[in-house]
């Protein structure tokens, strides 16, 4: 078994991601992370200006940022955001402790900026999926294009 495959499954468990959900969505995860990839987070998500448009699987890796979508009435999934970390700019993330949601924000390469709500069960799940953003997007490496990655937490 594969880095990958080890990773993914207990990423999902952590953020109360049902099995059924991880399979539908296994295959086109697989097109885009290699088998030697560590899975930091799994966890679904919303956007926000596009409410009522079906689900978002969010997979982060050390490496790689992706984003499925199933839409609500037909189930398709399609490919929404596939981007190596080093891509993507003005990466920020938000955490509400009080609603347990923790708001990710990245401009992609196509200048594209992307929002995305993870809504968590409780304060603890919203701290850990933080400290699962910032050991990603902080340990990148700077190069000329500088990602920026800051932190604000909402006061309670």
């Amino acid at each position: 078994m594969d880095v990958f495959s080890r990773t993914f499954l207990p990423a999902a468990a952590e953020t109360s991601v049902p099995i059924s959900t991880t399979s539908r969505h296994m295959p086109v995860f697989r097109r885009c992370v290699s088998p030697n990839e560590r899975t930091v987070l799994v966890a679904r998500c919303q956007r926000p200006e596009q409410h009522m448009q079906g689900d978002y699987l969010l997979l982060l890796t050390k490496r790689r940022l992706v984003v499925t979508h199933e839409t609500l009435l037909l189930r398709r999934l399609r490919l929404h955001l596939n981007s190596e970390l080093r891509h993507l700019d003005h990466v920020t993330w938000t955490a509400d402790p009080r609603s347990a949601i923790v708001e990710l924000a990245v401009t992609a390469i196509d200048g594209v900026r992307e929002r995305f709500m993870i809504k968590l069960g409780d304060r603890e799940h919203a701290a850990h999926v933080e400290a699962l953003l910032s050991y990603a997007f902080l340990a990148q490496p700077v190069d000329a294009r500088t990602t920026t990655a800051t932190t604000a937490i909402t006061a309670a």
